[in-house]
């Protein structure tokens, strides 16, 4: 079938890049080992222990491109208070022609790769196409496992217009010629000087989150930065929560669950652990669909006590970025086992040994299909998606925030998720325990302003009889000797049961100013260590303390200018009283 809207895009771009060859990729099995087979040649991937990890691969990027580069990427909105004070602003043209400069000739000896590619699952009519020009095959290799790529997107967009288009180059991976721009009235994405997953996998970030808020904006539904996930009780009842947490703060563990052996007769299902697209339904619920159809997850510290299920999934069929590799051919990451192995390559390609620094990237990646996940939902791939009951609001607070509390009502929820953040730890750089406010977990994603972020975020749920119940998480509450007292990990279980049962009318809770938390006898905490007191000092409110964050809040919230609802200036004057009272 001819598009020739599609013709005219990739004619306009090698005509701008000059490449050697142009290479339409249609995402069957035989081009994958081609292109593999060509990469391995020209080591760019190298070859895993084949009988232990079949069909995967190391990737070694260049030292300076290794993570998302937030300060070169650019919303380039056509007024620049339509960005605000969370993004970095170009004057869209004048941007254009500065990425056009550097994207002119520049595929010159390379081949250019036009890679269709579907977000979403298959006749569904909340899948988005998109079209991806690349000088990597790198890039190409990972969007086959990320998305569903090749003739069927083409089949989707059929002769239509309705595609979000991307440029990128990597260019000559100088950091001082490196740049991301969006331009959501245009729905163009241009990289250029990476070759980094965040960067360079255009589908992601890019699309899925910075053009598809603002679309999502524009046509009534939400474009989010969570996880996806049901839960099924012994009986069959099946519950579907989202959850959007801060990095660092245990989002792709939660998403993929192994619930403990108390909880044996439970399951978890996996349907995303990072973006989820929320439509209204006829039924006046929100129904939710994975625009992806695989992990590019954080390595380091994974491992099988914090994510069984994830490391399952990596048997086969996976791309390594950054990783360490064992003599005799297998991925090692820090955390994987307690003990480095012996012998070790690290992730510049040299021998490693212990006092040598780490001997996989902090970033390192991992990247896999969620079909080969054993959790994973028979959900998956339903065009409909699944309806959400339930939306959790993650942070890391030490002391402040308690295991679990849910919303008074909608726009209270929102004000909850407009103030949530994280604390900085002694890894990071700076001060410890400073709060970083990240707003829904959108702070670098959000290709609007935020404070109409929050207003779109209100209008739907005031359009809704029945929108989900919303919950804010805090598994990093530590005891006086600085140790956590949740243990974690699968036994977050027992506090999603809280939450089924607060949204099926049956679980018990009390009033605080904050919000509603669990009585002590609301949550099972059978085969746990956790004493009353212990109990107590996770659902703790201290109000005193909670009067000093409102301090906090305040000044984030006059940051960010005259756009802010009302409503969230109403939900903060209400709290401060309700802990004064």
């Amino acid at each position: 079938m001819k598009n020739s809207y599609l013709e005219k895009f990739v004619s306009d771009v090698a005509d701008l890049t000059k490449p050697d060859d142009i290479f339409w990729c249609n995402g069957s099995e035989k081009e994958n080992e081609k292109l593999i087979s060509q990469m391995i040649k020209k080591g760019i991937l190298i070859k895993l222990n084949q009988k232990k990890n079949p069909n995967s691969y190391l990737h070694r990027s260049d030292p300076n491109d290794v993570a998302r580069t937030e300060h070169l990427t650019f919303i380039c909105s056509k007024k620049e208070d339509e960005t605000g004070p969370t993004n970095n602003w170009s004057e869209p043209n004048q941007f254009k022609a500065k990425l056009n400069n550097l994207f002119n000739g520049v595929m010159k000896t390379r081949t250019m790769y036009v890679v269709p590619y579907l977000m979403g699952p298959e006749g569904s009519p909340y899948s988005q196409v998109g079209i991806q020009i690349t000088d990597s095959s790198y890039v190409v290799a990972n969007l086959r496992i990320m998305t569903r790529m090749g003739d069927r997107a083409l089949k989707h967009l059929g002769e239509s217009d309705n595609f979000v288009k991307g440029i990128h180059s990597t260019g000559d991976l100088n950091p001082d010629r490196r740049y991301i721009g969006h331009f959501p009235e245009e729905r163009l994405i241009m990289s250029i000087g990476s070759g980094y997953g965040g960067n360079a996998l255009l589908s992601k970030k890019c699309h899925a989150l910075r053009i598809a808020s603002a679309m999502a904006r524009k046509e009534d539904w939400l474009a989010e930065h969570m996880l996806v996930l049901g839960l099924e009780s012994p009986d069959g009842e099946l519950t579907y929560i989202s959850g959007a947490f801060p990095s660092a703060s245990g989002k792709t563990n939660l998403a993929l669950m192994k619930p403990p052996e108390a909880y044996k007769r439970w399951k978890t299902w996996t349907l995303g652990d990072d973006i989820a697209w929320l439509h209204k339904g006829k039924d006046d619920r929100l129904w939710a669909i994975n625009p992806e159809a695989g992990f590019f997850g954080v390595a380091p510290g994974t491992n099988m006590k914090s994510n069984p299920n994830a490391i399952e999934s990596l048997r086969k069929n996976a791309i390594f970025t950054n990783v360490a590799v064992t003599a005799d051919g297998n991925p090692w990451w820090d955390g994987l086992t307690d003990d480095p192995p012996d012998d070790l390559t690290d992730w510049h390609g040299k021998s490693w040994k212990p006092g040598n620094g780490k001997a996989s990237h902090p970033n390192s990646r991992f990247t896999t299909t969620i079909h080969q996940t054993p959790s994973v939902s028979p959900k998956i791939d339903d065009p409909q998606g699944v309806p959400v009951s339930a939306m959790l609001f993650g942070g890391r607070r030490a002391k402040l925030t308690p295991l679990i509390y849910e919303s008074f009502n909608w726009v209270h929820g929102v004000f909850i998720g407009a103030t949530m953040g994280a604390e900085t730890t002694a890894a990071a750089v700076g001060k410890v325990g400073v709060i970083r406010r990240d707003p829904m977990a959108m702070r670098p994603f959000c290709g609007y302003h935020i404070a109409d972020y929050f207003r779109h975020w209100i209008k739907i749920g005031s359009s809704m009889d029945n929108p989900p119940r919303i919950f804010h998480v805090n598994w990093f509450r530590l005891d006086d000797d600085g140790k956590f007292i949740w243990p974690g990990f699968g036994d977050n279980i027992r506090v999603l049961k809280w939450v089924v049962d607060r949204v099926k009318g049956r679980g018990k809770a009390i009033k605080t100013p904050i919000g509603y938390t669990p009585t002590p006898d609301a949550l099972d905490l059978k085969d746990l260590n956790i004493s009353s007191s212990d109990l107590s000092d996770l659902l703790k409110v201290d109000n005193k303390a909670w009067l000093e964050e409102m301090k906090e809040i305040r000044t984030f919230f006059t940051s960010l200018g005259k756009k802010l609802p009302n409503d969230l200036w109403d939900e903060l004057s209400k709290l401060e009283s309700r802990l004064k009272a």
